[in-house]
């Protein structure tokens, strides 16, 4: 059985780690601290498959790891898991670079905009890990429940390691997508990031969100 890590313990965290426990993982959820107060909290009732640590803790325990930090303190985070316990491990980046300083809708953080993007900065810290970019174009009730929406979307992945994304993708239909597509290498991430601008658009305009994108070819 694979050991799956999680960093980060805000809702997307959560909902990925449930998820994970509902379908037999061991997981173990990472923050800064080893007793920060959601991580106990949640630990309470996940059973007995579920652990607590610290970043550094989670990277060196597991052998899939989820990036589910909001995107100003991802790269902080990865630090703080230590670079070389994450060398040769997947680590699937769900972040997105959105700036909400100025109140809703948030816009993209202009250094990872355009030419750059939050899974290329990942990729570069952290060169020998297998850094996956999927899943952060959609909330995170359907991220892990693809039907949510009442129809399969499409889900894109991208990464340059095509091994990693085999078995990524096969998590990725555990969780229900079927229509996966593959768009490249990370440098992909720079279009999977600037979806997230026209979602927070849909999700105002539908108000709901449980939306996901459906390419029909």
């Amino acid at each position: 059985m694979k050991k799956i890590g999680i960093l980060g313990t805000g809702i997307v965290g959560k909902t990925i780690a449930n998820r994970l426990l509902q379908l037999g993982y061991e997981v173990k959820m990472g923050s800064r601290t080893s007793n920060n107060e959601k991580a106990l909290n949640w630990l309470s009732t996940a059973g007995p498959n579920a652990q607590i640590g610290t970043f550094e803790e989670v990277s060196i325990q597991s052998d899939i790891i989820f990036n589910c930090t909001k995107g100003e303190a991802a790269e902080e985070a990865i630090r703080l898991t230590g670079i070389e316990n994450l060398k040769s491990k997947i680590l699937i980046d769900l972040s997105n670079p959105l700036d909400f300083s100025k109140g809703m809708p948030p816009t993209l953080i202009p250094q990872y905009a355009n030419s750059w993007s939050m899974g290329e900065a990942i990729q570069q810290l952290c060169p020998d890990t297998f850094v996956i970019k999927t899943l952060n174009m959609v909330n995170c009730e359907v991220m892990v429940n693809a039907s949510l929406p009442g129809e399969n979307g499409s889900m894109f992945i991208c990464g340059n390691d095509s091994e990693s994304k085999k078995t990524v993708s096969k998590l990725l239909q555990e969780f229900g997508w079927n229509d996966i597509i593959d768009l490249g290498d990370i440098s992909a991430s720079r279009g999977m990031e600037m979806l997230l601008p026209i979602w927070l658009r849909l999700w105002k305009a539908t108000g709901t969100g449980h939306l996901a994108f459906k390419i029909v070819r």
